[in-house]
């Protein structure tokens, strides 16, 4: 192979790596999303289930505002082995590809290269200590919806986009668009 053909495919395997760095930094980064959700039970019986929910999935309530009928809950989000293992994968695969490439740019060193796949553990160790944080999730009841002669309650709720999905599921939530 001749040498231009190297390079650039050294500075394609670095870009990469670069992509690959801050696909791990970005897996740490928190994923809030406001949603307004339309319920079908009432306000109380819907706030007292919520309460459960929550506790149930290990959150603490953290602030009650009953004057803006508004509550705060706070949990720990665990890390998801999946993901840890994933990374991981990815980093050992992307080490491999850097340190191959750099090794037939400079071959006198080349055995030396392909050791850089040993820290690809770091990026399951980074995910597992920095995705383990407090979350929390704000619920404030904004009012009745009057359907007919049913009515709704209407929710606005900030929080991790999972966590909401899993409450949207729990509680059959539907969208609500003003």
């Amino acid at each position: 192979m001749n040498n231009t053909a190297l390079i650039s495919s050294f500075i394609l395997t670095f870009l990469s790596s670069i992509g690959l760095v801050f696909f791990i930094k970005a897996s740490v980064k928190p994923r809030t999303k406001n949603m307004k959700l339309a319920a079908e039970q009432e306000a109380d019986l819907l706030l007292k289930q919520l309460k459960e929910y929550f506790s149930d999935r290990a959150y603490r309530i953290i602030d009650v505002n009953a004057d803006q009928n508004k509550l705060t809950f706070e949990g720990i989000v665990r890390p998801s082995w999946f993901l840890v293992f994933f990374l991981t994968l990815l980093a050992a695969v992307g080490a491999l590809c850097f340190g191959l490439a750099i090794s037939m740019l400079v071959p006198e060193f080349g055995q030396y290269f392909i050791w850089l796949i040993l820290v690809s553990p770091l990026a399951g160790i980074f995910y597992w200590q920095k995705s383990k944080r407090p979350e929390q999730v704000d619920i404030k009841l904004e009012g009745i919806l009057s359907e007919g002669s049913s009515s709704k309650s209407l929710l606005s709720i900030t929080g991790h986009r999972d966590e909401l999905s899993a409450l949207q599921r729990a509680f059959s939530l539907k969208g609500y668009q003003e």
